[in-house]
């Protein structure tokens, strides 16, 4: 480790690491969820895994202060970790040009 012997210490210093340690990684995760958070866009399509291991797929709907709300398209709402969120890729996703619709006379 970076040299910290624990064995030294006596129980009050133990508790000011342990509160120290435990603050920064808050501080850590807290940065990794808002993070997250801002590269999601009301509207945007999202894929999750939910309890059971089961993929649901859905729309952003809210971004919470700690959660993303997804209504699924099952008709179900969930609050997700936005850390836990994929965007789903659509299939005509990464094709370059753009699509011109044209008609057929007949």
């Amino acid at each position: 480790m970076h040299g910290i012997n624990l064995d030294a210490l006596s129980e009050a210093e133990l508790i000011e690491l342990h509160d120290a340690v435990v603050d920064r990684l808050q501080f850590l995760h807290q940065q990794k969820t808002t993070h997250a958070l801002l590269e999601l866009a009301i509207g945007e399509r999202v894929v999750f895994e939910d309890n059971n291991g089961r993929t649901q797929a859905g729309i952003v709907i809210r971004r919470n202060r700690k959660t993303v709300t997804v209504h699924c398209d099952n008709a179900r709402q969930w609050n997700v970790s936005p850390q836990l969120l994929r965007k789903e890729k659509r299939p005509d996703e990464g094709k370059t040009g753009k699509l011109v619709p044209f008609s057929r006379k007949t």
